[in-house]
């Protein structure tokens, strides 16, 4: 009797074929097949090929970013020069404030006494004293006069030099040295240009004052006191020594260019910092590099400054009063130094900005202190009953573009200012620190209606 196999069951058909074989497919499903993997494999060559000039491109832009930040550092120390130079020679204002400190200036008053007292006396003329005496007494009073010729001489000098510092130390002298500084500033654009004439007059490596005002005032002076000798002498110009130097002529050349400049050397220095931060593949690092590297140009012309004052003072000739020289040194360029410290102070504040907007660990502590402090303020005064609602709602949605128009302004503000100072500097940035307070304080995320504040 037949017997099933194990696992067998009765009336079971065998299979046709292997059970687990791969399903056929239609030609039009290995057309789509193809189709999708060579997709695929032009997909992976477009990103192997991006993946490959990623880098050129990142080194050419980084390239690019060195090279305009560092022009913007050669060009701030010149920047600040031309905006010397520009508002030097275009300012009347300007040029009469930057000199007129000089008319208190004791060593300036001794040296201009001392120069005007011996134009008068070298020209008075004493031998007009006989024209009004006999003829039968000339020859008596002339042996007289040589016999007291040192003595008179030295009486005269005397009282020439009272009269001019009478005239020097008076109210009249200050508003006499500003209206030829004021005269003087229509020649300075001729001075740079190495012309002469009018009251700034240049004479190879000196740049010198003329006087004649100045005499013009003490001969009144002396005729108006007794002395009407003073009458007789001629219309004097003599000359004050402003700056002395054999580097007179490369100087203005140079003054020349910057003055032609103008305003847009800083402009061009600000394009480029501003357009090297943004090809910089780290834009807020580079911003911080940028800012520290144009302080550090603006200081550098100050060192120079410092220095060309020492050799420029050894390099006088012997007759020049070295007090007197450093005192005008010192009052040419202080505008100058003033702008060297404006560059140096915002540079500063930029950098610190910037550093301070970053991710880094310090910087984001910094923030973290400023909104927990601020956060801090805002639940007191939401404990004592303040409400900001709409307002702080607002701020919120609103705060970062608020914060860089708060920027703008600070910046709009600064450029309009005419002459900025290191005070007009830290007062704006004060201003736009407590603006970007007051945002903070303001801010006060959307609440669903009935909520209270958590802190309440």
């Amino acid at each position: 009797m037949p017997t099933d196999e194990p696992g067998d069951e009765p009336g079971a058909r065998p299979p046709d074929g292997p059970p687990d074989g791969p399903p056929a497919r239609s030609p039009d499903e290995l057309a789509d097949l193809r189709a999708r993997l060579s997709a695929a494999e032009a997909h992976e060559a477009r990103l192997a090929q991006q993946l490959e000039t990623r880098p050129t491109r990142h080194r050419v832009r980084s390239l690019f970013a060195v090279l305009l930040i560092l022009l913007a550092c050669v060009l701030t120390p010149l920047s600040a020069v031309a905006v010397w130079a520009k508002s030097e020679i275009g300012d009347t204002d300007r040029y009469v404030a930057t000199m007129a400190p000089l008319a208190g200036d004791p060593a300036v008053k001794a040296a201009v006494t001392d120069r005007v007292t011996d134009e008068i006396t070298a020209r008075i003329p004493v031998d007009s004293l006989l024209d009004n005496v006999a003829p039968d007494d000339r020859p008596k009073l002339g042996a007289l006069l040589n016999g007291i010729g040192q003595a008179l001489d030295n009486g005269l000098t005397g009282f020439v030099r009272t009269q001019v510092q009478r005239v020097v130390d008076s109210d009249a002298f200050a508003t006499l040295w500003t209206d030829v500084n004021r005269q003087a500033h229509a020649a300075i654009d001729r001075m740079l240009t190495g012309q002469g004439g009018g009251a700034v007059e240049i004479r190879n490596d000196t740049v010198a004052l003329d006087l004649a005002p100045v005499i013009a005032r003490v001969k009144t002076a002396l005729v108006d006191n007794g002395l009407p000798l003073a009458a007789r002498i001629p219309e004097i110009h003599t000359s004050y020594t402003l700056v002395q130097s054999d580097a007179i002529p490369k100087v203005r050349t140079g003054l020349r260019l910057l003055d032609l400049a103008g305003f847009w050397v800083p402009v061009l220095a600000l394009a480029c910092a501003v357009g090297g931060v943004l090809l910089a593949g780290r834009r807020r690092r580079a911003a911080v590099t940028a800012a520290l590297g144009m302080a550090g140009g603006a200081l550098l012309l100050g060192i120079g400054l410092s220095v060309f004052r020492a050799v420029y003072l050894d390099r006088l000739p012997a007759g020049v009063d070295q007090a007197a020289a450093q005192a005008v040194y010192d009052t040419l360029v202080r505008y100058l130094r003033s702008a060297v410290r404006v560059v140096i102070a915002l540079g500063l504040i930029v950098a610190l900005g910037a550093w301070i907007s970053g991710g880094g660990r310090w910087a984001r502590t910094v923030r973290g202190g400023w909104r927990a402090g601020l956060g801090a303020a805002r639940s007191t005064a939401e404990r004592a009953g303040l409400r900001l609602g709409p307002v702080g709602r607002f701020v919120h949605r609103w705060k970062a573009w608020l914060g860089w128009a708060a920027v703008a302004v600070a910046a709009l503000a600064f450029v309009l200012w005419s002459y900025p100072t290191v005070l007009v500097t830290l007062c704006l940035a004060l201003a736009l620190v407590g603006v970007l307070a007051v945002l903070e304080l303001l801010d006060e995320p959307g609440r669903p209606e009935g909520e209270a504040p958590a802190s309440a």
